[in-house]
């Protein structure tokens, strides 16, 4: 009896044994990342040309998420949030490409070294373009990283991939090489954005980015194919998502939907379902955002996660599926992006997108080297400078609101804004009031000039910022007197126009540029602050005149070229000159006048443009000979 009965245990157990011999001891993560693309080309989301089986067979066997950021539009930024699971504007790498690189707060590193550090071997194929200091990420990082390289069969790996067949560069083609037979998508069926004109040309560019996302559907099925191979299906999650939005224009590089709202698949492998609150094939409302993305590995591989990270996981042990599924909220920003200058700041809640435009003297369309190499950008501009599009079309090359709200389930082009609307005026204030705090509770490093950021905060960003919380939060004030009727902000920006802190005079400035010629009663104010200590508070000044009186700012902008030696305030003072420039030609910049003192990639790309050296389809920018998608 006591040899049946333990024959029976050996039995038993051995059966439990060999049950769970089929699993790993921890799971794998697989990334794929499709460069510069935005929910709006996948039939998973309702586009019907975006024709992708692989990323559909996904999400039947796993999870679609309705409602994935990316914190911001652009490479660089996006990809060093995903590693770093922190937001860009509180560490100080919110500017791409970077003039200076940031240091993770606390000891912090990037995920995939946690990972390391408990055993996994981490991969990258291959891109990286990280704006903070690396150290060691990855055991492998080229062409060939692969999973198959790990030292044992049974170790667990996390590999990245990403495709660049649908990178910007993609769209980067000469009118010679248009070619109407090489499609598969036909220009006809095209739905276009409202905000598009209609032409042939934006047709056809509509029409091979769809065919673009069919090769990176082909892509997906590869890898999750060599997957399949190695019979590593059933212990393997498998994400699919783009890197940011994208591409036509007015997508990457914004903080609208098509700049930031991004697809994101998750396949659930049979031996960690446990892992997952949902059921594979189910869809969910709740938002994820960028900096979610490494803490949901990490609770996911069975390692805690630091807290110097800003992110909450959404699958993994001890997630809540309500609490996800409540997750309504997602904070977007978009600083420099190369010789570009803007400040804007996102919040989507629910429906609503509100948008803080900081300078919104500047229009969308401002000057890009890079941009502007696609030919539909350049139509769109040569058509809007003719007179020949609607007012929707035109708004790109408009000054824009200095805060905007859009319903984007009735809206989903973001082009009515409803900020004046009374109706709307409770969500308005309470976006807005929102996004003040954000701002503030980060804080946002980007309410100092970059040029100070390199010289005087990086770096350890994240440190300076919580040592000078009071005083962000008195420029963010300060910048949001744009935001009030200019009666009710006059006298607080007259005093802030006296004030002995240079970055709250800077932002009086501003703030009076935005208002335009409602300002002109603060224009001898200003016109005092032409001999500031600091030279930016002077490119400011020469800004707002020439906006509102009229007043010729190339004096000034030359004067600041030949005196400043650093090459950041050089290309600050320089995206004004374009601006101005492009807004007024009689403000035209004789380059042969122009005496530059510092000089870096951003000030060489301004000068290109001004010396009118920049042409459609072509990429003549500093970087032309080391050629790297951005």
């Amino acid at each position: 009896m006591r040899r049946f009965l333990l024959f029976g245990l050996l039995v038993s157990a051995f059966s439990v044994v060999d049950d769970k011999s089929l699993a790993a001891e921890r799971p794998n993560v697989v990334w794929i990342l499709s460069e510069d693309n935005s929910i709006h080309y996948l039939r998973l989301y309702g586009a019907p040309l975006g024709v992708t089986p692989a990323i559909e067979d996904l999400a039947a066997q796993g999870i679609t998420f309705n409602h994935a950021f990316s914190c911001a539009p652009v490479c660089s930024v996006a990809r060093t949030t995903l590693m770093t699971g922190c937001y860009a504007p509180r560490v100080g790498f919110q500017y791409h490409r970077k003039t200076s690189v940031a240091k993770l707060p606390g000891g912090g590193k990037m995920f995939p070294a946690y990972l390391r550090d408990a055993g996994y071997y981490t991969t990258n194929r291959s891109k990286k373009d990280y704006n903070v200091v690396e150290g060691k990420v990855w055991d492998a990082s080229s062409g060939k990283a692969s999973w198959r390289n790990r030292p044992t069969s049974t170790t667990p790996f996390f590999h990245m991939q990403t495709t660049t067949l649908s990178h910007e560069s993609s769209l980067h083609f000469r009118r010679a090489q248009i070619n109407y037979d090489s499609l598969t998508t036909n220009p006809e069926d095209i739905k276009l954005a409202d905000y598009h004109p209609d032409t042939p040309l934006f047709r056809y560019t509509y029409a091979r980015y769809h065919d673009r996302m069919r090769a990176v559907d082909e892509n997906v099925a590869d890898i999750i194919g060599k997957l399949k191979e190695d019979n590593l299906l059933d212990d393997t999650f498998i994400f699919y998502f783009g890197d940011h939005g994208g591409v036509l224009p007015r997508s990457k590089g914004y903080v609208y939907e098509s700049g930031l709202h991004v697809p994101l698949v998750v396949y659930t492998p049979k031996n960690w379902q446990h892992l997952a609150p949902w059921t594979a094939g189910n869809r969910t409302d709740g938002f994820v955002q960028f900096i979610d993305f490494g803490p949901t590995v990490l609770n996911i591989a069975g390692v805690k996660v630091p807290e110097t990270m800003d992110g909450k996981a959404f699958l993994g042990k001890g997630v809540d599926r309500a609490e996800i599924d409540a997750r309504d909220e997602a904070f977007g920003h978009a600083d420099r992006f190369d010789e570009k200058y803007d400040v804007c700041r996102s919040l989507r809640k629910g429906r609503f997108k509100y948008i803080r435009n900081y300078h919104s003297f500047y229009p969308d369309g401002l000057q890009n080297n890079y941009r502007y190499i696609m030919l539909a950008y350049s139509e769109w501009r040569d058509m809007y400078r003719m007179g020949k599009l609607n007012d929707v079309q035109s708004q790109f090359f408009q000054p824009r609101p200095a805060e905007a709200l859009y319903d984007v389930e009735a809206d989903p082009h973001e082009v009515n804004n409803l900020g004046n609307d009374p109706k709307y005026r409770d969500v308005l204030l309470q976006l807005r009031t929102r996004l003040q705090q954000i701002v503030k509770d980060l804080p946002d490093l980007s309410f100092y000039p970059e040029s100070f950021l390199v010289d005087e905060i990086l770096p350890a960003g994240a440190e300076y910022g919580q040592q000078h919380r009071k005083q962000i939060s008195r420029l963010v004030d300060v910048a949001d007197l744009a935001v009030l009727d200019f009666p009710a902000a006059r006298h607080q920006l007259q005093q802030s126009l006296q004030s002995s802190d240079r970055w709250e005079r800077y932002w009086a400035v501003v703030a009076c540029s935005c208002f335009g010629k409602r300002a002109a009663p603060l224009a001898a104010e200003i016109r005092k602050l032409s001999d500031d200590t600091e030279h930016l508070v002077q490119l400011r000044a020469a800004e707002f005149l020439a906006i509102v009186t009229g007043e010729d700012p190339r004096p000034a902008l030359r004067r600041i070229l030949s005196e400043t030696t650093s090459p950041v305030v050089a290309a600050i003072a320089l995206n004004s000159a374009v601006f101005l420039q492009d807004r007024s030609p009689s403000f035209q910049l004789n380059v042969a006048e122009i005496k530059v003192n510092a000089t870096n990639d951003q000030v060489k790309r301004r000068m290109l443009y001004l010396a009118g050296k920049t042409k459609p389809g072509v990429n003549v920018n500093p970087r032309k000979r080391k050629k790297k998608p951005n």
